[in-house]
């Protein structure tokens, strides 16, 4: 019985892809011939998956069949460098299996069903999503001058900048993390951390968040209403603005403010500077801080390149000094949308991003506007017993994890 187990797992083993050599065999295992081999690698710098297969001395007919079934569900232009690959294959030289890891959470399997006429082989491609542990974790980090930003104090805590992509999400509507934040500030956040063979590898949804500004207290709680989820504060009021108080993400600072008289850094003149420049590196995406109508997207002398955007009740917003555009006029974009890169056109001193903002055709001070404007809907009456409930349940498990771990630090030191 024991003999026919062992037979079974073997040809399992076999079937499978894997290797099998007398290193790896317990006294009394019966050892089946090897069928295939593996090679396993990582893609080179600018390498392409046609490339990739003809360094493993894989026909075209073959690599052409392959190349097709991955297209259906996955682009192959997209392989990154260091990305781990593999390729099985019988002792007679016919492509069984190709593996690629596309990141931390999915990998691309390509498997040969049949021969077709002519020998060469016929795929099927899939991307399997690895299998994964989703765990409820907390932090609580400090703004200080070791650690001015967002990203930096989360770091100092052991997490990454995606984290604060997320809290950016949650309250970009209230605060502008690039200018607002001050010495002091104290943050805490309950998120979904996400495991892959008990190892972290990124963040799944994030549950609460509090955060500490200058004498006020800014809370963020996810909810769902008529269907669709939300972000609320602690009495239930919206997060959400008609403008986003920033067009770029996180690790920026406001270089020039808005002012109708300032020297101008080229061409030393004073002129009216109706725009909040912001410091930024070279290619670092610009969004859309409303939903609207892009009216002109292209080169426009001193300017250069300039995307301006048409929104509702007289608004107009402008991007100026763009490195590319990612949107072209006519085209509807919503808030958040990326509609270029950070760049130096037209008349600069430094890579930066000029943003200004126009109401019924005058320029306005764009912080001026977001401060004044009022929240979107809160939620409804017969809901805040429901939201109540999940906040003090969010809370408590936020507060409970980050003592716990307040306790553990003390302990330990």
């Amino acid at each position: 019985m024991r003999r026919s187990a062992l037979i079974f797992l073997a040809v399992l083993t076999v079937a499978c892809g894997a290797r099998t050599t007398p290193d790896s065999a317990a006294p009394g295992d019966i050892l089946l011939p090897r069928d295939s081999d593996v090679i396993e690698d990582v893609v080179p710098r600018n390498a392409t998956l046609e490339a990739l297969l003809s360094n493993h001395d894989v026909s075209r007919d073959t690599a052409t069949g392959l190349i097709a079934a991955v297209r259906n569900v996955f682009d192959p232009h997209k392989l990154r460098v260091n990305q781990a690959y593999s390729i099985t294959r019988t002792l007679d030289g016919l492509l069984r299996e190709f593996r690629y890891e596309i990141d931390a959470d999915r990998f691309l399997r390509v498997v040969a069903t049949r021969l077709r006429d002519g020998g060469t082989p016929a795929f099927e491609a899939e991307v399997v999503e690895y299998p994964k542990e989703v765990l409820a974790d907390a932090v609580e980090t400090s703004i200080s001058r070791d650690r001015p930003s967002l990203v930096a104090a989360l770091n100092g805590e052991g997490e990454n900048v995606y984290l604060a992509l997320k809290l950016e999400e949650a309250l970009g509507g209230m605060i502008d993390f690039n200018s607002d934040l001050q010495d002091g500030d104290h943050l805490r956040v309950l998120f979904d951390r996400v495991y892959h063979n008990g190892q972290p590898t990124g963040y799944g949804n994030l549950r609460a968040a509090v955060l500490e500004n200058d004498g006020r207290t800014l809370v963020a709680i996810p909810f769902e209403v008529q269907g669709k989820l939300g972000w609320y504060d602690g009495e239930g009021r919206s997060l959400k603005r008609k403008f986003l108080p920033s067009p770029l993400t996180l690790a920026t600072s406001i270089s020039s403010g808005y002012s109708m008289n300032r020297r101008h850094p080229v061409t030393g003149n004073f002129r009216a500077h109706p725009a909040i420049d912001y410091r930024a590196a070279y290619g670092q995406p610009v969004v859309a801080v409303a939903a609207g109508e892009v009216v002109f997207a292209q080169m426009s002398g001193a300017s250069g390149r300039l995307v301006r955007i048409r929104h509702d009740d007289g608004y107009e917003t402008l991007y100026l000094h763009l490195s590319a555009f990612k949107v072209k006029k006519g085209q509807r974009v919503s808030q958040g949308q990326v509609i270029g890169n950070v760049g130096n056109t037209g008349l600069v001193t430094a890579t930066h991003l000029d943003f200004r903002m126009k109401k019924n055709g005058a320029y306005v001070n764009p912080l001026n506007v977001f401060r004044s404007l009022p929240p979107g809907d809160p939620i409804p009456a017969t809901l805040m017993p429901d939201f109540f409930a999940e906040r003090d349940r969010l809370f408590a498990d936020m507060d409970g994890r980050i003592a716990a771990a307040r306790n553990a630090n003390a302990h330990n030191h």
